[in-house]
């Protein structure tokens, strides 16, 4: 297991191109970026705040929940804070298993939960000013199919 959670910027390519050579009896790797979208109105800044011990750690029992649940050989979760521009690189969810299946199942409950249980706080920043961002109805119900 892996978790980062850094300010500065990461190449996804590099980090899937590592993290698929941490071993060599996996038959799939199943990797998630995200990326900063534009709003209406035009994005100028998302600024991402977080408390660096608490995030760290939800994180990390968000991913031994994964590794528990699934036959996973590997795992990695990068998340990024501060100032971020449309378009950059926000995240990252890697996971490595014997069989796709528990791969993608991992992968995409990684992802349902890191939307909505990683203790990250976003205030976007547009020409009509800035505003924190609400969570979405859809990212709760999503955490029900687990």
């Amino acid at each position: 297991m892996t978790v980062r959670v850094q300010s500065d910027p990461f190449d996804a390519g590099a980090e899937l191109n590592a993290f698929s050579k941490t071993s060599t009896d996996v038959g799939a790797v199943v990797s998630f970026t995200g990326l900063v979208r534009d709003v209406p109105g035009g994005l100028q800044t998302m600024e991402i705040e977080h408390y660096p011990a608490m995030t760290q750690s939800a994180i990390e029992r968000i991913v031994a929940e994964a590794e528990s649940r699934w036959a996973l050989a590997d795992t990695l979760v990068i998340h990024r804070h501060g100032k971020l521009q449309a378009g950059d690189t926000i995240m990252m969810v890697a996971t490595a298993s014997k069989h796709r299946a528990d791969a993608f199942a991992a992968a995409d409950f990684l992802m349902d939960y890191l939307k909505s249980r990683a203790p990250f706080w976003k205030k976007e920043t547009t020409g009509e000013g800035a505003s924190w961002v609400a969570g979405k109805d859809e990212d709760e119900d999503a955490l029900k199919r687990w």
